[in-house]
């Protein structure tokens, strides 16, 4: 599977990702020339680690509309970026490598 993982990765999720055996592309920015160039086009997943870049969910979806989006942190998404992520985890309750399993 090939995920596709933006913002900064505090909690290590993209390394317990990639230890399920799954390709990483590092997007240090959700924006349309990031994710382009992290190639979210070919993307099985989206993982955000940074609601401030919510409005990345809705540039991700646009240039492939099949991506699943995962949400990996703490607080709440706006309304908008709620109707487009298929799942939110907070990493207080649950750790990278559970994550990382279920993906």
């Amino acid at each position: 599977m090939n995920v596709v993982v933006a913002g900064p990765d505090e909690g290590a999720i993209a390394d317990a990702i990639a230890a399920e055996g799954h390709t990483i592309t590092e997007a240090p920015v959700g924006n349309r020339p990031g994710l382009e160039e992290a190639d979210v086009h070919e993307a099985d997943v989206y993982l955000l680690t940074d609601l401030e870049q919510a409005t990345s969910i809705a540039v991700a979806k646009d240039l492939n509309p099949e991506v699943r989006v995962v949400v990996y942190a703490e607080g709440s998404l706006p309304d908008f970026a709620s109707r487009q992520t298929d799942l939110v985890v907070d990493p207080q309750l649950l750790g990278p490598e559970a994550v990382a399993e279920e993906l």
